[in-house]
C-alpha cells in the first residue's frame, strides 16, 4: 500500500491516469484505513479488558490477603488465650496448691503452739498467706478466657470506630460462653470495618441480646450503598463464624444494609 501511494504522489502527471485507477486508488486506501482503525479499536478494547482485569486481581488480591490477616490474628488471639488458660491452671494447680498446705500447716502450729510470744508472728504469717492466696485467685481469674468480657469488647471497637455514630444496646448475662464472645467481637469488628469501606452510612447500631433460648447479634447501618457482596469474603467468614456455632445468619438490605445473626444456647453452653 505504501508502495502505490508513492508511486502516485510522485509521478509527473498523476491526472493522467484512468480514472479506474484513481477509484482502485481509493478503495484500497478506504480498506487500509478501516483495517487500522479495526486494529486500533481491538487493541483499545484489549488493553481496558487488560487494566479490569488487573484492577479486579489487585482488588481481589487485597480483599484475600486482609481475610487471611484477620484470620491470622484471630489464630494468634486463640493461641494467646490457650497459652493464658495453660498459665492459670498451672499456677492453681501448682502455687494454689502450696498455699492451701501453707495455710493447713500454718493452722495445725497456731493449735498446738504454746508460746505467746509466737502468736504475733504465726497471726502475721497467716494473714501474708492468705493475701496471696487472695491475689492468685484474682490472677488467675484475670487470666483464665472467661474473664473476657463482651460488653467491654464491643465497646472498644466501637469507642476506636469513628467512621459515624453507632448506638450500642448491650442485654446480655455475665455467663456468656467464650466461643460465643469470640465470633461475636471478630463479626462485629468485620461488620464495623465493612461499613467504613463500602457503605455511604450517616448511623448505624449493634445490639446484642440474650434470650431464653439463644443469643442475638444484630448489627445495622442505613447507607443507601451495600456494605458488602453478600458472596465476599467478609460474608463467608461471618457465615463460617456462625455456622460452627450451629447458628444462623440472616442479611437484609431494605432501608441500609441488616446483618441479624441468632445462636442457640443448648448447642454452645
Amino acid at each position: 500500500m505504501g508502495g502505490i501511494i508513492f508511486f502516485l504522489f510522485t509521478v509527473e502527471h498523476p491526472f493522467a491516469y484512468p480514472v479506474p485507477l484513481l477509484v482502485l486508488f481509493g478503495i484500497l486506501l478506504s480498506f487500509w484505513l478501516q483495517y487500522q482503525a479495526a486494529c486500533y479499536d481491538s487493541l483499545e478494547k484489549r488493553f481496558l479488558h487488560t487494566q479490569d482485569d488487573s484492577r479486579e486481581r489487585d482488588i481481589l488480591l487485597t480483599e484475600k490477603n486482609r481475610s487471611l490477616m484477620e484470620k491470622q490474628n484471630y489464630e494468634i488471639y486463640a493461641a494467646t488465650l490457650r497459652e493464658r488458660n495453660r498459665i492459670a491452671r498451672e499456677i492453681h494447680d501448682n502455687v494454689g496448691h502450696l498455699l492451701s498446705r501453707s495455710l493447713l500447716l500454718l493452722g495445725a502450729v497456731k493449735t498446738t503452739n504454746t508460746d505467746a510470744r509466737l502468736n504475733t508472728a504465726v497471726d502475721s504469717l497467716e494473714d501474708t498467706l492468705n493475701s496471696a492466696m487472695d491475689s492468685i485467685r484474682s490472677s488467675v481469674h484475670d487470666l483464665h478466657d472467661e474473664a473476657v468480657n463482651l460488653e467491654d469488647a464491643i465497646q472498644t471497637l466501637i469507642k476506636d470506630f469513628t467512621f459515624c455514630p453507632v448506638h450500642y444496646i448491650y442485654d446480655c448475662g455475665r455467663e456468656v460462653p467464650r466461643e460465643i464472645k469470640y465470633s461475636f467481637i471478630s463479626i462485629t469488628k468485620e461488620a464495623l470495618s465493612n461499613i467504613m469501606r463500602h457503605s455511604n452510612a450517616t448511623r448505624a447500631s449493634v445490639l446484642i441480646r440474650e434470650h431464653p433460648a439463644l443469643y442475638q447479634l444484630c448489627i445495622e447501618d442505613n447507607g443507601s450503598a451495600c456494605t458488602l457482596e453478600t458472596d465476599g469474603i467478609g460474608i463467608a467468614n461471618m457465615e463460617e463464624r456462625v455456622h460452627s456455632l450451629h447458628g444462623n445468619l440472616h442479611i437484609l438490605t431494605d432501608n441500609g444494609f441488616k446483618i441479624f445473626i441468632t445462636v442457640p444456647k443448648e448447642i454452645t453452653i
